[in-house]
């Protein structure tokens, strides 16, 4: 498994586990107050920030392992490499247009501000799991 194949599937499942833990948190606060009444920014900038964080220590330690058998195929890439990372790319910004589109539309309705964020972070949650299946998917089956 290359390089950015190996940061494309730790993308996946950190985005994944980060977006769930969000949303159980969310559940949990909406079950005893409505939701624009949550306390919703706290929770969202430390799973952000969390995601980001193990996805970078999750990056480092799976490329030392991989560098302690074979140096070379620790940071090896290619224009195969670049191709899906574009396409990826190409992907996640589809969606968050999308995201953008539908905040200005809430802000245009006056929506309360839990809406906006979330719709937002709902965006970016959309972008980077789709993008990272679109890469996944191009590694395995290759770019048509």
């Amino acid at each position: 498994m290359v390089f950015e194949e190996r940061n494309a599937w730790t993308g996946l499942v950190v985005s994944v586990i980060a977006i769930t833990t969000y949303v159980v948190i969310m559940l949990q606060q909406a079950a005893s107050r409505p939701v624009t009444d949550i306390d919703w920014l706290p929770p969202m900038l430390w799973t952000i920030g969390g995601g980001i964080v193990v996805t970078i220590l999750i990056t480092i330690v799976w490329g030392i392992a991989v560098g302690m058998r074979d140096r070379e195929a620790a940071t090896a890439s290619d224009i195969r490499d670049r191709d899906i990372s574009r396409m990826g790319g190409r992907v996640e910004q589809a969606f968050l247009v999308i995201a953008g589109l539908a905040v200005i539309a809430l802000c245009a309705i006056g929506a309360d501000l839990f809406w906006i964020a979330n719709t937002m972070f709902a965006g970016f949650a959309v972008s980077a799991v789709i993008g990272s299946i679109a890469r996944v998917v191009a590694y395995r089956r290759g770019l048509v």
